[in-house]
């Protein structure tokens, strides 16, 4: 999901990776692919990929992840979504 970004470095998204058991229920449901487990414990590959949706926080069963949907601004990044899907130009506001 390269093309989909909003501003670097401010998602908020935390893996305590000491809680992980690497059960890969993150890898499973984030829709932007930004885990994978190796050697039995998730890693974040891609940071500023994730839209904060907390899928991923929502079935981790050792609550190894954190994150604040919202702040990175899923919102804008629907929206800019929609908008390419249907050929529509603009400009589109963060929350």
């Amino acid at each position: 999901m390269e093309a989909f970004r909003y501003i670097p470095g401010v998602v908020t998204l935390q893996l305590k990776e000491v809680l992980c058991v690497g059960c890969g229920a993150c890898e499973s449901v984030c829709p932007h692919q930004v885990f994978q487990v190796e050697n039995g414990k998730a890693q974040v590959l891609d940071r500023d990929g994730c839209m904060e949706c907390g899928a991923c926080v929502n079935n981790c069963p050792t609550k190894a992840l954190t994150v604040n949907p919202g702040v990175g601004c899923a919102s804008y990044i629907i929206q800019k979504w929609w908008m390419k899907l249907r050929g529509v130009e603009g400009e589109i506001t963060c929350c």
